[in-house]
């Protein structure tokens, strides 16, 4: 029967039913990835992609329209504009160059597009609109231009760990879900872009996003920056999965006793003080404007319609919904090569942190999308310069497996160990109100406590039932890696937001209400058995170019 010793032994007896050699292998298939991959195939590399579902239809983005965020070039007046009004929001912890240059390439890979045959939606005037994002539609296109590099593309293929030569990150390995075979890809740099984790709260596009790229990160020794920033919530319709809130620019927000109030800390308040909050989108003087937002919110407006409401007639009930680090700020900690504290392993997208572009603050979906795009874009350029100073032949370089927490258990596996059981624990702590969007010393303690335990139990117990159907044991491994990972990040989370004995940004502690400038420096953390955090200053280069 199979047990969770199957992916050793059938590596050690040569056994795995799909072994591939890259110069550059990307794990994860949303618009970083697909960009780190175009971009490293454009400098010469043979470039792997591996994503868990279908490449192009990977992450939030897959699932809706957003804006994104670029600096015009030649035009100083729309930069220095654009880079004025990030700065507030970040709270002393951005670093000019970094906006300026995120932006930059954003409005190149935009251009790209262009050149490649990417049809823009035009505005009223019939001019190209390149501010809008129509998600599914660039995504497919961007993977057809996949195929036109050559690109090797792994759908439903999931990335379970790392692979090492012990010096440096030298491939992973994977199931595929459909056909249930073990894949292995040794290659000489590495691109993580498998998103963040909303802790599966129920947003669009999100149930792939569980924190599996932390977790192999972290087992290969990389550090985090940031991870106290990370309680990013948005609007959704109630008894909807779409967590988008540009379109209540249109409207009014109210709480349940009619009184209007203002989207984010409100609304909140709203919703726990009196029961609900309600959006009218009662801003829209006329049908070209009614239209215009339908169209770009297309996906919102499908979800109300079924429903039977109108919301250019009548209030509709909204929540606030986890987006957890996927629009957040917290991440793998990064150099500006993209790459992490482990050589050879680079970082991109919501996976990476991104302090240095949106301080503590939230990023929102244009500076999101802009990040994606140039992260992966910078990712994949420096990890085809690090693939050219490998020497030697790729398939025969001896490889170690680096993979432990629900994959390798320390002691027999226990039945009384349960992903159900880690999830509902985890999210019983990440997705309240009053656990996370506001945080409180004690209740930090409490969950460090209970997480820490928890931990225990999946390092010596936790791996996937025994089957003899290797579909089934696949999508089995995956679900056990799943809980493990999101519960290694809700712990770095909440060691690091109860470090940081402030409010800033993303991190609200009810019991320290203001901000604390001596707190001005990045929270760095790590470890899986035992979490460790350190401070790390902001360097006098990067407090010049944020004031």
């Amino acid at each position: 029967m199979a047990d969770v010793t199957r992916i050793n032994e059938r590596r050690r007896d040569g056994g795995v039913d799909l072994s591939l050699t890259a110069d550059v292998l990307v794990i994860g298939g949303g618009p970083a990835g697909i960009w780190a991959a175009l971009t490293a195939a454009q400098h010469g590399a043979r470039v792997i992609i591996a994503e868990k579902g279908y490449v192009g239809t990977a992450g939030p983005l897959s699932s809706a329209n957003t804006g994104i965020y670029y600096i015009k070039p030649d035009d100083p007046i729309h930069r220095e504009g654009t880079v004025s009004a990030r700065l507030p929001l970040a709270f002393d912890l951005a670093d000019r160059i970094w906006i300026e240059r995120t932006f930059d390439q954003a409005y190149a890979n935009l251009d790209a597009m262009a050149r490649w045959g990417y049809k823009w939606p035009k505005n009223e005037e019939g001019k190209e609109y390149r501010g809008r994002l129509r998600g599914p539609d660039m995504l497919f296109f961007l993977r057809e231009q996949l195929k036109k590099y050559a690109v090797r593309i792994l759908d439903h293929s999931p990335a379970l760990e790392l692979l090492t030569d012990g010096d440096v990150v030298a491939g992973a390995a994977g199931v595929n879900r459909q056909s249930g075979g073990h894949w292995e890809v040794k290659a000489a740099a590495i691109v993580l872009a498998t998103g963040g984790t909303a802790f599966l709260s129920k947003i669009a596009g999100a149930r792939g996003n569980t924190g599996d790229g932390y977790l192999m990160a972290a087992e290969a020794g990389a550090e985090f920056s940031g991870m106290e920033f990370s309680s990013q919530y948005a609007p959704a319709p109630a008894d909807g999965v779409l967590s988008r809130g540009a379109h209540l620019d249109y409207g009014t927000l109210y709480d349940n006793d009619g009184k209007e109030i203002l989207r984010g800390r409100q609304t909140v308040q709203a919703i726990e003080q009196t029961g609900a909050a309600w959006a009218y989108l009662n801003k829209t003087k006329d049908d070209e404007t009614r239209a215009m937002v339908r169209k770009s919110h297309a996906h919102i407006f499908v979800h109300l319609e079924r429903l039977g409401i109108d919301p250019f007639k009548e209030r509709y009930q909204i929540d606030f919904r986890l987006e957890g680090t996927i629009r957040a700020a917290g991440g793998l900690a990064i150099d500006d090569s993209l790459s992490s504290t482990v050589p050879g392993l680079f970082v991109a997208g919501d996976l990476a942190s991104r302090e240095r572009v949106t301080g503590a603050g939230p990023p929102g979906g244009g500076p999101a999308a802009s990040w994606a795009f140039a992260s992966g874009t910078f990712a994949g350029r420096s990890a085809v310069a690090f693939a050219r100073s490998f020497r030697g032949p790729l398939q025969s370089r001896n490889v170690i497996s680096l993979g432990g927490a629900a994959l390798r258990p320390v002691r027999q596996r226990r039945d009384q160990v349960t992903v159900k059981d880690i999830i509902a624990s985890v999210q019983s702590e990440m997705i309240p109100f009053d656990r996370n969007y506001w945080r409180t010393g004690n209740y930090l303690t409490a969950s460090i406590e209970r997480f820490n335990r928890e931990w225990a139990d999946v390092r010596d117990g936790l791996g996937a039932l025994p089957t003899e159907d290797s579909r089934t044991f696949a999508r089995e491994i995956l679900r056990v890696r799943e809980a493990a990972a999101m519960l290694a990040t809700a712990r770095w989370i909440n060691v690091s937001a109860l470090e940081r004995t402030e409010t800033r940004g993303l991190h609200r502690r009810s019991d320290f209400p203001n901000l604390d400038p001596a707190q001005t420096y990045h929270l760095m953390t790590g470890g899986l058995d035992k979490v460790w955090l350190r401070h790390r200053q902001v360097t006098r280069t990067e407090q010049a170019l944020a004031s």
